[in-house]
């Protein structure tokens, strides 16, 4: 379809999709300036971007304060208890957060079954995840995916949803199509449904009306969790997520407690004490000694990607943590996704995860904590779902997404030699307090990786977190502290230490939101400095769904002065020029600069495409 026609029809629905008045579409004042900031003091640039998560601490103290997470996590209980099951549905950030909330709490219930403790294998299995895409998409976004309501349902539908079941929705604009059509599948199939979302209900219900019907259903329970604009506008991979990860940690808490026996007569107060250590956290990101040292690491990734390199990450209870920030770094910034094995033609990925595994599909049964669930329907399905006239491009998409494909990522150890660490790359590992062993152990994993990468030239970092007063920290600043070669093997170029109080809680909510927060502006810092943003707009952003087409085409009006439609039909053409490179995942422009250029100059793709690169040198 040429680019002329597949504008004309984006046009005519995208009265659907126009999302420019939606409180997350909307530039945050805090980082008005962030690429001027973060370009001349990426320390600066860091503190930031951790202040607007202030507005994460602010909404989750109102939750706190309202009361409604003791009625939620009784909702949840009574529902397990009579055999029901919970779903997390989701896409693009929110489907990866749905499958790190379902791989949290089966890691929790594996370790009680691996203690011993009776009937903790039925509760595993009673959560669900339910990503656009499927669990593909936890390495690249699956084009289009999110635009239809009917995968959503079928999504779910296929896991079998039925009355008793508790279905949370989560959506950060409040607007996905997907999304809501699972919370419609949940609801027709008689399960309790709540909404979780990110925009003022007034708002939504004025400009999408598809969030109106689910808004203004009583059949659906509502957790409005608005924070405001993102650090990078648009971009609710940060705390619009964020505060969804912290208000499910904390139900999720409650609930484990009650099952296990655990809950006590503190057991209400849960979540003002999760409040108290997110807070005690969150001052602590913006402390001068933690901004130093992840400015160093900022630093370090910079010189890496600028210099043409790459850089491999190391993690293992946290591996979902940084896979889901190192994939959305694409869509986002426009880098190279994570390349399959044995494909040549793709660009070599900037970032890549590997695991202690030592083959692939054992390190993706760990990370999921259970065996990956991938999108394998039938041209039959689809055409029922989309339409005979819409069947092509869906077609082609499933045929990139089964378990087969998924398994060509190696995050294991046998993928270790498709990314050799060479001199000029980076290598950094992502260690929580639980593996602390492994970096004082001579041989270990994270210990292991990390001379191997030294030893070839590569700049080695490492990010702890854990409590600065536990046993297994002090143990490691001792080992630090020694003398000699031992010392050497132990440490990195740069080290952060990024504290998380201590508790008491079972699934460790409060690290994981920490890993979530500093991953993000770690990742958001680099792609500033390299000149991905401007103030704080995401001009490399990849308009591979409807809602990201509407976003390139108002970025693009704001920066050429066109009009909607008119630029809306010119980056459709930009779309159609680079579109072979961004399927066979090739190094390609950034279609929004290209545009721009191709406005201002009035000249050709390929000359727009040759100005950009003169522009970039």
């Amino acid at each position: 379809m040429s680019a002329g026609k597949r504008s004309e029809e984006f046009l005519t629905i995208s009265g659907q999709f126009k999302l420019g008045a939606l409180v997350t579409e909307s530039s945050h004042p805090v980082t008005a300036h962030l690429s001027e900031m973060a370009r001349q003091d990426a320390a600066a640039g860091l503190k930031l971007l951790f202040e607007v998560d202030g507005d994460v601490v602010r909404k989750f103290r109102e939750f706190v304060e309202s009361g409604r997470a003791g009625g939620i996590k009784e909702t949840l209980v009574r529902s397990l208890k009579n055999g029901g099951r919970i779903f997390f549905t989701g896409c693009g950030a929110t489907g990866r957060l749905s499958i790190l909330l379902d791989s949290v709490w089966r890691d929790f219930w594996q370790q009680q079954s691996a203690r011993g403790f009776a009937q903790t294998r039925d509760f595993e299995d009673r959560t669900f995840s339910v990503m656009a895409g499927g669990d593909y998409a936890l390495i690249k976004s699956v084009e289009g995916f999110e635009d239809f309501a009917g995968f959503g349902r079928k999504q779910l539908r296929d896991l079998g949803v039925r009355a008793g079941d508790v279905v949370f929705a989560i959506t950060e604009g409040g607007e996905t199509s997907f999304v809501i059509g699972t919370a419609w599948e949940g609801v027709d199939a008689g399960a309790k449904v709540y909404f979780v979302y990110n925009n003022p209900d007034d708002v939504l219900c004025r400009t999408v009306e598809r969030s109106r019907e689910v808004i203004e259903d009583a059949r659906v329970e509502k957790i409005n969790l608005t924070t405001g604009p993102m650090a990078i506008t648009g971009s609710t991979r940060m705390q619009a997520t964020s505060i969804q990860l912290c208000v499910l940690s904390v139900i999720l808490e409650m609930v484990v407690r009650d099952l296990t026996g655990t809950a006590n007569d503190d057991s209400a107060f849960v979540p003002e004490q999760f409040l108290a250590r997110l807070e005690d956290m969150h001052a602590n990101l913006k402390s001068p000694e933690l901004l130093a040292q992840l400015a160093k690491l900022v630093q370090l990734e910079e010189a890496v990607y600028s210099s043409g390199h790459k850089i491999n990450y190391f993690a293992d209870r946290l591996g979902i943590d940084v896979l889901t920030d190192t994939t959305e770094r694409s869509p986002t910034y426009c880098t190279p996704p994570f390349r399959k094995a044995g494909d040549t033609t793709a660009a070599e990925s900037w970032a890549f995860l590997f695991l202690s595994q030592p083959e692939t599909p054992r390190a993706w049964r760990f990370l999921l904590r259970r065996e990956p669930r991938c999108v394998e329907w039938s041209e039959r399905d689809i055409r029922e779902l989309a339409g005979r006239d819409r069947l092509v491009r869906p077609m082609e998409t499933i045929r990139k997404i089964g378990r087969m494909e998924l398994m060509q990522f190696r995050i294991g150890l046998d993928g270790l030699a498709l990314r050799s660490p060479i001199n000029g790359d980076g290598a950094i590992g992502i260690v929580s307090q639980f593996e602390i062993s492994s970096l004082c152990t001579a041989g270990g994993f994270f210990r292991g990786q990390l001379e191997v990468a030294r030893n070839a030239g590569s700049r080695t970092g490492l990010i702890y977190f854990g409590n600065p007063g536990g046993k297994r920290f002090v143990a490691f600043q001792t080992s630090l502290e020694n003398q000699g070669a031992d010392k050497a093997a132990l440490s990195a170029d740069e080290m952060v230490f990024v504290r998380v109080p201590e508790t008491d809680f079972l699934l460790d909510g409060v690290a994981r939101v920490a890993v979530k927060l500093v991953m993000n502006a770690l990742s958001t810092c680099t792609m500033v400095r390299l000149g991905r943003v401007m103030g704080n707009t995401m001009i490399w952003v990849v308009p591979s769904n409807f809602k990201l087409i509407d976003r390139a085409t108002r970025y693009l009006g704001k920066l050429t002065g066109l009009t909607y439609e008119r630029a809306n039909r010119l980056l459709f053409e930009v779309l159609e020029y680079v579109e072979p490179r961004m399927k066979s995942d090739q190094a390609y422009p950034p279609v929004v600069g290209l545009a721009v250029l191709r406005a201002r100059h009035h000249c050709s793709n390929a000359e727009a495409e040759k100005k950009l690169a003169e522009e970039v040198k």
